[in-house]
């Protein structure tokens, strides 16, 4: 089983900055993708950031790094707007001891933006 661990949510006035921080353990022979999604009150869950794109609306406000040797992701967001106000989901496409790709999710963080 895998587990992701999330932290970095909370309340920032609009402009300001937080870092989102997501730790996979587990039985993991390897990470082939990690990355975040959201998802707003009334609205269907949409990528935020994967390894490889960015979701329209993020427009250079927001980075994603990763540390390999620490299963670990980043997600630095800048200039936060009030309609980024959302719970952040991370994942994980893992691939387990036995050879087959998972997607696993963690239990998400609550960012809220005020105005």
């Amino acid at each position: 089983q895998v587990q992701l661990v999330e932290s970095g949510g909370g309340l920032v006035q609009a402009g300001g900055s937080l870092r989102l921080s997501c730790a996979a353990s587990g039985t993991i022979r390897s990470i082939n993708d990690m990355g975040w999604y959201r998802q707003a009150p009334g609205k269907q869950r949409e990528l935020v950031a994967s390894s490889t794109k960015y979701g329209d609306f993020v427009k250079g406000r927001f980075t994603i790094s990763r540390d390999n040797a620490k299963n670990t992701t980043y997600l630095q967001m800048s200039n936060l707007k009030p309609e980024d106000t959302a719970v952040y989901y991370c994942y994980a496409q893992v691939t387990n001891l036995y050879g087959l790709e998972v997607t696993y999710w963690g239990q998400g963080t609550q960012v809220t933006v005020s105005s």
